[in-house]
């Protein structure tokens, strides 16, 4: 096996985290390369997904430095453009978007217009994508190239694919073909930072991600260099393994921007209503934002009060100006300290319009007896007032997503709902919202998000009761055995939001992140070791690997890295709420963790991947 050029490169060793924007030089270096293969102007369509993933790694002038004329978003019903004499596509391998550009490319020939193309395919070409274009007789008149894009880092601990159709791709429609994209990158994080010593997996997809990456590592190749541990730990997760906590409301300060507003690949657009201003604003959310990083793991419930206290700090720096008497005092003022306090006040005023804009959704739209349920079926307490709830939701027709998040919930802490119950409200929801939602809930039952219980014998109910089968779920869940054995859902209702003690206080104490709890198991054990009791309810197994080899006179044990350093990976995606529940987990521990993952969701962007008809 060639060793890649990047495998011996230099890392840092030092106590921290791993310098993770050397992936970026990596990827804007090749992407540098592929421009050069086609000298000259240029114009390039990028792929909708990949607009911001590309501006995380090259800027503008870069692409204009390398002779890109013009920058189309990709759009498949765009039979022809003018421009430039050479073209180049940078997209997902999709047959869709393979479909579309030999249409394009169809459409110039049958106006005699002769351009040359190039399809650089994201991150890697697919048979399946040639195909089409040699069905559609275009592929003797398209060059081909790979662009080996795999992780964005979007801060110093978060490292995303941005592949947010991982989930509905590989869970629902059980295509396989992202996990090379995944275990590809993690043989390039290896390639950077050294092997990683303890491998864990848990869900079938970590399970074939690790063998995929233990193969094209070649472990056994004799001329790689194995002796580097810069990360100590792998923890690979499938999303499966936990779906209640994605859908479980955000409540800490980066979570509820991300629902409320939409983060994408790292990067917040404000509005007017945020701004008081005519024009918008975008932020990059990361620890390079001081004011950011202050707030972004605290609960929101101390937020506003902290950025107010923060503002009158602000003005008492701005004031100090007239106590200035010389010169020299106030041209050194305004050299080194009058700018980047105007940054500090917009950046502060942007992140307090964001606050009570949240805040005033909350308070609207009946979000405390939201809350409420939803940190009651998280209980498994009350269920005939929480489905009657639910059915309320539905008469007002009210936002259904909103509603489909609680059904699932009830479905996933109860086992499935009892079937008189279940097409009560299938039934129900469907005549609110349209039979096109047939389709959303045959794909939520074929995750085994939203499922009904088998129990044969139910007999069918009037709509507007739903009083039968409640006896049946009264029976312990899979989900309420793992809180009792894992301690999920605190004893105590006396949670400190402000000075927390435990990882809870992300869901104002309500529940634990089941994910993030397994992860604490695991460190805690170094294994599964004892976990019996508790792996047995999770899906797709568990299986763990050692791959630090024992020096002469010393187990395997004794020669295990000291490295604190943790990578956490999750298959299917993670919430804010996860990493902000796994940075406190690692203050409390002392840990270093590196979350990485195929795309950040929340509970809408995830339901909304498998409906048939998302909310507009």
């Amino acid at each position: 096996m060639r060793v890649p050029v990047y495998w011996k490169m230099a890392a840092p060793s030092g106590k921290g985290f791993p310098d993770f924007q050397r992936l970026k030089i990596l990827a804007k270096d090749d992407l540098t390369s592929l421009l050069d293969e086609m000298p000259g102007k240029k114009d390039l369509v990028i792929d909708a997904d990949l607009m911001k993933p590309l501006d995380r790694i090259a800027s503008i002038s870069l692409l204009k430095q390398r002779g890109v004329e013009k920058i189309y978003k990709f759009d498949s019903t765009l039979k022809s453009m003018s421009g430039c004499e050479q073209r180049l596509y940078l997209v997902r391998p999709r047959m869709t978007t393979m479909k579309a550009i030999a249409d394009h490319i169809n459409s110039d020939l049958n106006i005699n217009f002769k351009r040359k193309y190039n399809i650089i395919f994201v991150p890697r070409k697919l048979h399946t994508c040639l195909s089409v274009l040699e069905y559609e007789g275009v592929i003797g008149h398209v060059t081909l190239s790979e662009f080996r894009l795999d992780f964005i880092p979007l801060d110093k601990d978060i490292l995303s694919l941005e592949l947010p159709e991982f989930f509905k791709t590989f869970y629902l429609e059980n295509d396989q073909t992202w996990i090379h994209t995944v275990a590809k990158s993690l043989v390039r994080i290896q390639a950077l930072t050294g092997e990683i010593g303890h491998v864990h997996c848990i869900g079938k997809g970590a399970k074939m991600t690790n063998d995929l990456m233990n193969f094209l590592m070649n472990r056994n190749s004799s001329d790689q260099d194995f002796s580097r541990h810069e990360i100590g730990t792998l923890i690979l997760i499938d999303r499966d393994v936990d779906y209640v906590t994605p859908l479980c409301s955000q409540l800490t300060y980066e979570g509820l921007l991300d629902e409320t507003f939409g983060i994408k690949c790292g990067t917040i657009e404000f509005g007017p209503e945020v701004t008081g201003k005519q024009q918008s604003a975008k932020l990059l959310l990361n620890s390079d934002d001081v004011i950011f990083e202050d707030v972004r793991n605290r609960h929101f419930s101390h937020v506003l009060g902290y950025l107010s206290s923060k503002a009158k700090l602000l003005q008492q720096d701005f004031d100090k100006r007239h106590g200035l008497k010389s010169v020299g005092d106030m041209k050194d003022f305004v050299a080194n300290e009058l700018r980047r306090l105007k940054e500090q006040k917009s950046v502060l005023a942007n992140h307090i319009g964001a606050c009570e804009q949240i805040l005033g959704k909350k308070t609207k739209g009946g979000f405390e007896d939201y809350l409420q349920t939803e940190h009651s079926l998280l209980e498994s307490s009350s269920v005939r007032d929480n489905v009657t709830y639910i059915e309320e939701l539905i008469f007002k027709q009210d936002n259904m997503l909103k509603t489909l998040k609680l059904m699932c919930l009830l479905s996933l802490t109860q086992n499935g709902i009892p079937s008189s119950t279940y097409k009560s409200l299938k039934t129900q929801y469907l005549q609110s919202h349209g039979f096109e939602q047939l389709i959303t809930f045959s794909n939520l039952k074929s995750l085994g998000i939203l499922t009904e219980q088998e129990t044969g014998s139910q007999a069918a109910t009037p709509l507007n009761k739903v009083t039968s089968g409640m006896a049946a779920m009264t029976r312990r869940s899979t989900f309420q055995s793992l809180c009792k054995k894992l301690s999920l859902i605190p004893k105590s209702d006396d949670i400190d939001l402000k000075n927390p003690t435990d990882m809870s206080y992300v869901f104002s104490g309500a529940y634990t992140p089941l994910s993030c709890k397994l992860v604490e198991q695991i460190l805690t054990r170094g294994g599964f070791a004892g976990m019996e009791e508790i792996t047995k309810y999770l899906p797709g197994g568990v299986h763990s690997e050692n791959h630090v080899k024992a020096s002469k006179g010393k187990s395997a044990r004794q020669d295990r890295p000291v490295s604190k350093v943790v990578l956490i990976y999750f298959l299917g995606g993670c919430t804010y709420s996860e990493i902000t529940a796994l940075r406190f987990l690692g203050k409390l521990k002392g840990y270093i963790f590196i979350i990485a993952t195929t795309a950040i969701i929340n509970s809408s962007t995830m339901l909304e991947s498998v409906m048939e008809r998302p909310p507009i």
